[in-house]
């Protein structure tokens, strides 16, 4: 069996930019799939370990953890070769081997990139056989393990400009109503066990609606069901065929199953294109472990002794420097490290597991202040505390959960990440910093400092359709000596700059008339297509006192990048 730590590093090192290759990368699918729950977990060469329970507090040191009594080893043995997960996947493929001019188009790509292909490859190994399990025990084509190369090049926190997160790239929405639970603290979206039960879950029901056909269900996995069956619709009234090469689908969908069915190719014939994958042990990479409660994963990694990297390449679902208060309350960890973790686990003080501190709020402090200190949010502190608001009183004491090491240890978590994201220069540009105020949108910020909206969102790690929030932090990376300045200038002049249009951000906007609807109102109308009142007004020349009527027709100018309405 290959080195564990070695191949974590290759993909350590692999999966620090979370930009998606634009040959394989792809936007997620529409959330109009058939709803359901994230299947339950069946353990597939999985151990769990018994229920811990555990609780809080002080510093972790190498005397808290107890020696564990040498363990007798067997005589020697050669061990037996597991095989190559390749050639597993090689036997299982199912899918009709298809010849089109889309598919050597995606092809030839792959033929010529094969250094892109090694390196998707090295980052697959950990997971690879837990897919490979999942899809042979639901009876699923195992074309589909290739299919987070398409995806996600296997990076495991990716994210696209379309919020799609994960290996397996589910959208928020989608990823709800399927169970995986989205919170500060955690995001099932990147939990490899959670999200690929959920995944081979939806393709099954996406297979299922159309009658079997899996390029079908795949295209619908990319963009929605409703936009398969529409095109379908659309080619029965025409009296066209209705398989997929014959459907009029949007041009990312068009690639995007092509691209599965040229790895397909490659890996059923890996000699006739002299492509050849590095082998990947077909065998358990991993185990999980129950934990019972929440742990400190710094703490984890030293009772498992391995690096804190690690924990989080297995485990990228944790957002933070802890798993989650409120679950899941198990860990993948190493198959030659586990036994090692729970012999020290069931040894080391429940009441050490996470670290507290007792906080006396001072005059003039409020909750939010308190939890930036902290780099936790007001809900924790509120619940950790019980308490029913956010008014404080002066000298009330607050327990407050720590880490046990200096943030910049975690360098994994979503902070640092955000951190190494913002702070790697682009464009040879001059770094800015914006402070997010009310009525900004990713738009004007984009326009005033003419850059795109895109390029804005990826600087910072997000989509164009999250959500700004006031005292947020943005960075821009600005060429435009004018952009340089407009950080700083006052208020006044940014609502002049906001009645500007930038000769190179024109292609993002679209002016539309809009007829006046009972029950809207201008906040309703900003609201819809994520553009500000003040400029509602100043576009139609309203003033404080003008009242909307039903048929009224206002002009506005809107984002086509985060509008969804038109």
């Amino acid at each position: 069996m290959k080195c564990n730590f070695l191949i974590l590093c290759v993909l350590f090192a692999c999966s620090a930019c979370t930009t998606l290759n634009p040959a394989t990368s792809s936007t997620p699918r529409q959330p109009d799939a058939t709803a359901g729950t994230a299947a339950t977990t069946a353990s597939v060469a999985i151990a769990t370990t018994p229920e811990v329970t555990t609780e809080n507090t002080t510093e972790i040191s190498s005397s808290d953890i107890p020696a564990a009594d040498p363990l007798l080893a067997d005589e020697e043995t050669p061990a037996e070769d597991p095989g190559n997960i390749w050639d597993r996947i090689r036997a299982g493929l199912a899918m009709p081997d298809i010849d089109n001019a889309r598919i050597d188009q995606q092809l030839q790509w792959f033929v010529r990139n094969e250094d892109y292909l090694d390196r998707v490859a090295e980052r697959a190994a950990p997971y690879m056989h837990f897919i490979v399990e999942i899809l042979e025990q639901e009876k699923v084509p195992l074309e589909i393990a290739l299919l987070p190369i398409v995806e996600s090049a296997f990076q495991p926190f990716a994210y696209s400009h379309g919020r799609a997160s994960g290996i397996w790239q589910f959208i928020p929405s989608t990823g709800k109503l399927y169970g995986l639970e989205q919170n500060w603290w955690y995001d099932g979206r990147r939990d490899i066990y959670a999200s690929t039960y959920a995944a081979v879950k939806l393709l099954s029901a996406l297979r299922d609606e159309f009658d079997g056909d899996w390029l079908l269900a795949l295209a619908a996995y990319n963009s929605g069901s409703n936009n398969v069956r529409r095109a379908i619709r659309l080619n029965k009234r025409k009296g066209k065929p209705t398989d997929f090469f014959s459907l009029k689908l949007p041009n990312e969908t068009r690639a995007y199953v092509p691209k599965l069915l040229a790895l397909q190719k490659i890996v059923a014939h890996p000699e006739k294109y002299k492509i050849d994958f590095d082998h990947i042990a077909d065998e358990p990479f991993f185990e999980r472990v129950a934990i019972d409660s929440q742990i400190d994963l710094a703490l984890v990694a030293k009772l498992a002794e391995i690096e804190l990297d690690t924990i989080y390449l297995l485990n990228p679902g944790f957002n933070r420097w802890a798993t989650s208060p409120n679950g899941p309350h198990h860990l993948l960890l190493p198959i030659e490290n586990a036994d090692t973790f729970k012999v020290n686990l069931a040894n080391y003080p429940t009441e050490k597991r996470i670290q507290w501190v007792r906080h006396q709020v001072s005059s003039g402090e409020n909750i939010k202040l308190i939890a930036n200190q902290y780099q936790t949010t007001p809900d924790i502190i509120k619940a950790v505390n019980k308490l029913h608001s956010t008014k404080l009183r002066n000298k009330q004491s607050l327990m407050i959960p720590v880490s046990s090491q200096a943030l910049a240890t975690y360098k994994l978590s979503a902070t640092q990440r955000l951190q190494d994201i913002q702070n790697t220069p682009q464009n040879d540009g001059v770094k800015i910093t914006h402070t997010v105020r009310s009525g900004d949108t990713w738009w004007n910020i984009a326009r005033r400092h003419r850059v795109g909206v895109k390029q804005l969102a990826k600087w910072n790690g997000q989509a164009p359709r999250d959500k700004l929030v006031p005292g947020q932090e943005l960075v821009i990376w600005s060429r435009h000596q004018h952009a340089q300045t407009t950080a700083m200038v006052a208020p006044a002049a940014l609502a002049q700059l906001d009645d500007m249009v930038i000769p190179d951000q024109r292609q993002m906007m679209q002016r539309i008339g809009y007829r006046v609807r009972r029950g809207d109102s201008l906040t309703r109308i900003s609201n819809k297509f994520n553009v500000s009142v003040d400029q509602v007004k100043r576009w139609n020349k309203l003033s404080n006192k003008s009242r909307l009527r039903t048929g009224q027709r206002l002009t506005l100018y809107v984002d086509v990048t985060q509008t969804s309405s038109l």
